[in-house]
């Protein structure tokens, strides 16, 4: 027994690499008295596993199980179903595999005979369906089960034929298992348990109707199992619906979200987004990082920007195959690439390891939404980064946001060059290779540098080579200092509420005019105006004297004490939300000019301002009658000549409308019209010689008159 304890402690000083626990090495098939020795213990550290289970816990190298997984050994849920809350990462998937082991194997060590399933586990993405059948492959392996996906983008007759061997536990996506479900090619009839991973991620994509096809067709009397990172009311109306008397578990860790992620939040200029996340990924330089974008659009940009900085960078998006999806996130996996830029959607259910940063380059739509895209890291006790990327025309939203997730964050500047630079520095005097001896075959370059270089010469390029591989930092847009987040306030109103009456007249005091780039014609008014400077300058409505609209801009009078905070908060572009544009005014601003010319009237418009009003009008008798006006001498009419008629011996063409014109010899004969000197083969056939009109004629073909050669025979 002493040595089966030193070979445990040895086991235990190994890391885990999924779940940060003790990783054990894998005995010999040979070593019999090793594995019994494994299975003896297995069940005294890990009480109320199954037997087969427990062996291959110990087996994977696991010391200690997490607060979900413990939860499910409750013997309360040993036949119940349950509606489990628990952050993404905290190994859902061995406490469900856990929680479904009794009714599986009923106290027995192996499984029967594979035929008809007996357990069904539904992911919203391949991924994830994959992952989760990998987990179970490993942690059902004594238990002899057999494990068969059904999931989009794989060859269903491939999984056609699995089914029809013979499987234990079914893991797919719910498109892929009603279409077999359809067609027949699964039967649910043996079904003891369904187990719904990621159930509000599913619901989100569009299964909800998928899911309830699924969960018809099954077994009422079966257990119903669902995991989920957040229970909106659409999960709570499922379970109600397909859960009999569920037992609701939320860890500890998930009352407390996310406690092993660092929330920050980083205000910036509109304009300087993208400078502000090349500047996060060069300052904690994260072994793997994801960014988060709301569009497919922003994600092609953001990619191209980052590759063209240096950046080894892979996308994923709704317009990605199946495979190129695979290759991209291989790539994160094994090192070829540490940024992955994606979508909400394009997302789910993606694991990648060793994440230690996400990057929210566009805010999240809702609390729910933000804790699934922080969950990405901070997984299995490691530590994460959780960074919002926030510009300042968006302060308030991303404040009702963070306050809608109950998360505590910190809000700062984002790293600036000269901090990038200062933090390169701290990582190069920390580097472990100068903590590596030198080597005799070092021994002999060394010496010839620094002989002929110098040691600070030496440094200096060393330092060079260092940076070389590194993307600059870029310098940001000043937006002065950042203050915490306001608490939260009662009512809708989002701008600092004063109960105090307002100031006008003489008792407003010292104060300062501003100009606003809008007006009546921009239908200004200041029931938003007063709303969204307050938002704008942090400050009260009572700061805010008299508003004066004109047809392009408005006038608004700003007390002299909030003056200078307002204008350090809009920021040194001086644009507020919806692109207005506010400028300082020396003194009074001019009103001389009338908002709107008067309108002039009718007569004005037509007749101009000499016509006599109607009273200065002499009546219609005293007016002297109208004279007849002389007829004007009109140009006498030239009349044109007819060209054709005078080339066939015509005279006085120029005639009137509706005369013939006058012919030189008066009316001629027939014969001595033009077309009579003509010859006959030019004239109509009408007036050839020698026509039999009593006798039918063949019809003319474009061969008349010429010579038909006849085809000679041939002797062949």
């Amino acid at each position: 027994m002493c040595a089966v304890h030193c070979t445990f402690a040895a086991m235990r000083t190994m890391q885990a690499q999924n779940h940060g626990n003790v990783a054990v090495p894998t005995p010999s098939h040979g070593n019999l008295h090793f594995r019994a020795q494994i299975r003896k213990m297995d069940m005294t550290q890990f009480e109320g596993i199954e037997q087969p289970l427990g062996v291959a816990l110990a087996k994977r190298g696991y010391s200690e199980l997490t607060p979900v997984q413990k939860a499910m050994l409750a013997p309360e849920l040993r036949d119940a179903d349950a509606l489990v809350s628990a952050q993404t990462g905290s190994g859902k998937t061995v406490a469900f595999g856990l929680a479904i082991a009794s009714t599986l194997l009923d106290g027995k060590a192996r499984l029967p005979r594979a035929q008809a399933p007996m357990a069904l586990a539904i992911a919203p993405t391949r991924e994830l369906a994959m992952q989760v059948a990998r987990e179970l492959t490993w942690l059902y392996e004594e238990a002899g089960a057999t494990i068969a996906t059904c999931v989009g983008g794989m060859d269903a007759r491939d999984e056609r034929r699995a089914l029809e061997r013979g499987v234990h536990i079914v893991v797919g996506t719910p498109g892929r298992l009603r279409d077999h479900i359809t067609r027949r090619s699964l039967d649910l009839s043996g079904l003891r348990a369904v187990v719904l991973d990621e159930a509000d991620e599913m619901l989100d994509l569009g299964f909800r109707e998928d899911l309830e096809f699924i969960l018809d067709a099954s077994p009422t009397e079966r257990r119903t199992l669902m995991f989920s990172a957040t229970v909106p009311k659409s999960i709570a109306t499922l379970a109600q619906n397909y859960q009999r008397n569920a037992i609701r578990i939320a860890t500890q860790s998930e009352q407390r979200q996310h406690i092993d992620i660092e929330y920050r939040a980083l205000p910036v200029a509109p304009s300087d987004r993208d400078n502000a996340i090349v500047n996060v990924l060069r300052y904690y330089e994260a072994q793997n990082a994801i960014i988060f974008c709301n569009t497919r659009a922003a994600v092609n940009h953001l990619t191209a920007r980052l590759h063209n900085r240096g950046f080894t960078v892979v996308a994923l998006s709704g317009e990605l195959s199946q495979n190129e999806r695979t290759h991209a996130l291989q790539a994160m996996r094994d090192g070829r690439a540490r940024v992955c830029i994606a979508t909400d959607v394009a997302a789910r259910g993606i694991d990648l390891p060793n994440l230690e940063l996400v990057i929210h380059a566009d805010l999240p739509t809702n609390p729910d939404t933000l804790l699934h895209r922080s969950g990405r890291t901070g997984r299995a006790g490691r530590k994460g980064v959780s960074a919002l990327v926030v510009p300042t025309s968006a302060r308030r939203k991303a404040e009702r946001l963070l306050q809608m997730a109950k998360l505590q964050v910190e809000w700062a500047a984002p790293p600036s060059a000269d901090e990038v630079n200062a933090r390169d520095d701290e990582r190069l005097l920390n580097d472990e290779v100068f903590a590596s001896p030198i080597v005799d075959k070092e021994r002999e370059a060394i010496d010839a540098l620094i002989a002929r270089h110098g040691a600070e010469q030496v440094a200096a390029a060393f330092l060079r080579l260092y940076r070389a591989n590194r993307s600059a930092p870029e310098d940001l847009i000043d937006i002065g200092s950042v203050q915490a987040a306001r608490p939260a306030r009662a009512g809708t109103r989002d701008f600092p509420v004063d109960d105090a009456p307002p100031r006008r007249g003489d008792d407003f005091g010292p104060s300062t005019w501003l100009s606003l780039s809008v007006g009546r014609k921009q239908n200004a008014e200041p029931r938003w105006l007063i709303p969204l400077l307050c938002r704008a300058g942090n400050m009260t409505k009572r700061d805010i004297g008299a508003i004066k609209m004109q047809q392009e801009e408005t006038y608004v009078q700003l007390s002299q004490d909030a003056i200078e905070g307002f204008l350090h908060n809009i920021g040194p572009n001086k644009t507020i939300e919806r692109g207005i544009r506010v400028s300082v005014i020396e003194g009074q601003p001019d009103m001389s000019k009338p908002a709107r010319a008067p309108k002039a009237s009718f007569a004005e418009r037509k007749y101009g301002d000499d016509r006599k009003a109607s009273a200065e009008r002499r009546p219609y008798d005293d007016r002297k009658p109208r004279a007849e006006a002389p007829a004007r001498d009109k140009p006498a009419y030239s009349k044109k000549s007819d060209p054709v008629a005078e080339e066939f011996g015509a005279t006085n063409t120029k005639k009137k409308f509706g005369r013939k014109p006058e012919f030189a010899g008066g009316e001629r004969s027939f014969a001595e019209r033009p077309f009579a000197d003509r010859p006959p083969s030019d004239r109509p056939s009408s007036d050839r010689p020698g026509k039999d009109w009593a006798k039918p004629s063949k019809p003319d073909f474009a061969g008349d008159g010429l010579k038909r050669k006849k085809k000679s025979k041939s002797n062949g």
